[in-house]
């Protein structure tokens, strides 16, 4: 099974900005304990401050027949139609995952461009919501056959 996870712009600070919300350790530890906990998955990881190659990323993904994403667009949750446009054209199915509870927080926050493509949204349990949509995803597989 491939897994691609896409983190977007400021995930590459992840412990060191903001940790009361973000939490104290870095994305690559946490993906780490990932890779032990399932050594079936493939994992493929990208992060990128840039929304265009984030795009890329996404089609790439799409090339290398990825079975499923897990995407954190960060900021660019709330305000790109493009990162939105190059999921529905990937056909890839994915999760939208958020480190903070979003509906929490500023007004801003709260709507996203993707949610409503997306097979589910995990939010608000740190990086533990990456491993909740990880079982999703898992799950989600099993039962879709295609993929």
């Amino acid at each position: 099974m491939k897994i691609q996870i896409i983190n977007g712009p400021n995930l590459n600070l992840l412990g060191k900005r903001e940790p009361g919300i973000y939490g104290s350790e870095g994305f690559e530890n946490f993906l780490n304990t990932l890779k032990v906990k399932y050594p079936a998955i493939e994992f493929h990881y990208y992060q990128s401050n840039v929304e265009g190659e984030l795009i890329n990323a996404i089609h790439k993904a799409t090339d290398e027949k990825i079975d499923f994403m897990l995407i954190n667009p960060g900021a660019f949750t709330h305000t790109s139609i493009a990162l939105r446009d190059a999921l529905l054209a990937s056909k890839t199915p994915f999760i939208e995952v958020h480190l903070s509870n979003t509906k929490a927080r500023e007004s801003f926050r709260h709507h996203s461009f993707i949610t409503d493509i997306a097979v589910g949204l995990i939010m608000g349990f740190g990086a533990d919501s990456y491993a909740l949509a990880l079982e999703a995803a898992h799950r989600y597989l099993k039962t879709h056959s295609s993929h």
